[in-house]
């Protein structure tokens, strides 16, 4: 049996989350409506790193792309 953990979120970051879990399906276990999702507990702190990496490059601004 895999345990898991009832997150709640925006609509926005849910859609981010579902499209991370699209790579291997590692992270739902089950979607329950449009701001909630049962996510595997092993993996909770995986997902939080991704969700933190898609947030980071969604939220750069664009004059700031170039100065690498």
């Amino acid at each position: 049996m895999v345990s898991g953990v009832l997150v709640e979120c925006d609509p926005s970051i849910k859609a981010i989350i579902l499209k991370i879990d699209q790579d291997k399906y590692d992270y739902i276990i089950e979607d329950l409506d449009d701001q909630t999702l049962v996510i595997k507990e092993s993996q909770l702190q995986a997902l939080k790193d991704r969700l933190a990496e898609e947030l980071a490059n969604t939220q750069q601004m664009p004059d700031e792309s170039g100065s690498d």
